[in-house]
């Protein structure tokens, strides 16, 4: 098996980007058709973590961190590291020295399907993690890997350049060719549930604003009153 880096990456704009750091992870899950959701045991290091950036991709040996080391060279501001390895694996993999050398080269964040170390330190720096587990073990540097490739992490395909779009709620993917599409559609669905949240607001309910008495009806749910309902024994 060959192993890559790959220096250069095409890159979405930086505009529509930022006009996508507003939204939270669901909503944009929700505007793409509920799709590019990572696994939900990927979690943030500490509560208020939020990140949105553009991904390099990383593919690494367990328990070997040398490919993190050759990734933040590739590293660009406002990027996110996406972090996945060869098999399962939870050593501490990436720690507050490697966060001090990222965030030196503009690195938004990480997202790692492996374990974190040093978390109170990183927390500090507030630099936002999510990670499928907190471990003091550490790693060595010795086995090859890949930088900027496609890689399957927490579930997702993520291709490098990709949006990366994290919070308290979880982690996001969209794809580089679909960031302005799914900036409009993001913005249209939060118009939506502004007026929604109003109506709810007032008392309205949503059944009726949804239309889901209808629904109910249509697949055969009735209201009866307590004393005519038969229990059987």
């Amino acid at each position: 098996m060959s192993h890559v880096i790959i220096k250069n990456i095409e890159r979405p704009d930086q505009n529509t980007i930022e006009r996508l750091k507003s939204f939270g992870t669901a909503t944009v899950h929700e505007a793409m058709g509920r799709t590019g959701l990572m696994n939900p045991y990927l979690r943030p290091i500490y509560d208020t973590a939020k990140v949105c950036g553009t991904a390099v991709t990383v593919s690494a040996h367990p328990g070997d961190n040398l490919m993190i080391h050759a990734a933040i060279e590739m590293c660009q501001p406002g990027d996110v590291l996406v972090v996945t390895v060869t098999s399962d694996n939870t050593d501490g993999m990436f720690g507050d020295l490697l966060g001090v050398s990222a965030q030196s080269r503009g690195v938004e964040g990480l997202i790692i399907d492996a374990g974190v170390r040093d978390t109170t330190e990183l927390t500090k720096m507030k630099f936002p993690v999510w990670s499928k587990a907190i471990s003091a073990k550490g790693t060595v540097k010795a086995t090859p890997g890949s930088v900027n490739i496609p890689v399957v992490c927490a579930g997702a395909i993520v291709n490098p350049g990709d949006v990366i779009i994290g919070d308290r709620d979880g982690v996001v993917i969209v794809p580089k060719e679909d960031v302005e599409k799914v900036a409009q559609a993001a913005q249209a669905r939060e118009d939506r549930e502004a007026i929604v949240r109003q109506r709810l607001a007032k008392g309205e309910l949503g059944l009726d604003i949804y239309g889901l008495r209808e629904k109910l009806q249509n697949l055969g749910v009735t209201y009866v009153d307590k004393d005519t309902v038969k229990v059987e024994s």
